[in-house]
């Protein structure tokens, strides 16, 4: 766990639409733009190893929404054809103050970690959650998605590792993706979670696997 004091000020971006990190959640990257190549080699020279992942707040990428999560690199593989298999650990969110001009071909920002300090804290619980009622909706939506996982291992994680791994796996919209990250607590995440997977539900759902 990185201290609250060894956050950098200013954070490498990597925009990615629909890509959800959180704390103590898991992402693995296929790093290969020579931006973020430079991006990833910049990153491990530091001691905290930290990217911020975002997503963009419109098409073009312009604009970036406000609040994200870092990353910290924890583990990679390097590939013949020069890319980067990149698996980051979510640390904490961070709210996006002001982009830093500069002469690195990647983005970076100043960010503010003030708000989020229960990222940095222990495995969060949702006390309301009611477990089987939980995984009854999370076994239709995922029979009307095609989506497939372990059971066994759903049945028994913890509550955020339960929570934030289907945040995260599931195919939602970007925006659905950003007001999962957003969300200020695990239940509240839960809550949009439910509304997420009911509406899908009623639309018809996707398609796609949990792996």
């Amino acid at each position: 766990m990185i201290p609250r004091t060894d956050l950098p000020e200013v954070l490498p971006l990597f925009p990615l639409p629909g890509a959800l990190l959180l704390p103590r959640g898991r992402l693995p990257l296929n790093i290969f733009e020579p931006r973020y190549l430079a991006m990833f080699d910049d990153a491990l020279k530091t001691t905290a190893r930290l990217i911020g992942m975002i997503q963009p707040a419109v098409a073009d990428g312009s604009r970036l929404h406000t609040i994200g999560c870092a990353g910290r690199i924890t583990s990679f593989t390097e590939t013949d054809d020069n890319r980067y298999m990149v698996q980051l650990s979510g640390v904490s969110r961070f709210r996006l103050t002001e982009e830093v001009e500069g002469f690195t071909p990647y983005r970076r920002a100043q960010v503010n970690w003030d708000s989020f300090e229960r990222d940095l804290g222990r495995t969060e619980k949702d006390p309301g959650l009611d477990r089987d009622r939980f995984l009854d909706l999370l076994a239709r939506y995922f029979d009307v998605a095609d989506l497939r996982t372990d059971w066994g291992s759903m049945k028994d994680a913890e509550d955020e590792l339960l929570i934030n791994s289907l945040s995260m796996l599931c195919p939602f919209d970007p925006e659905d993706k950003q007001a999962l990250l957003e969300a200020p607590s695990l239940t509240t995440r839960r809550e949009t979670l439910v509304t997420l997977m009911e509406f899908a539900l009623a639309s018809g759902g996707g398609e796609g696997s949990l792996q």
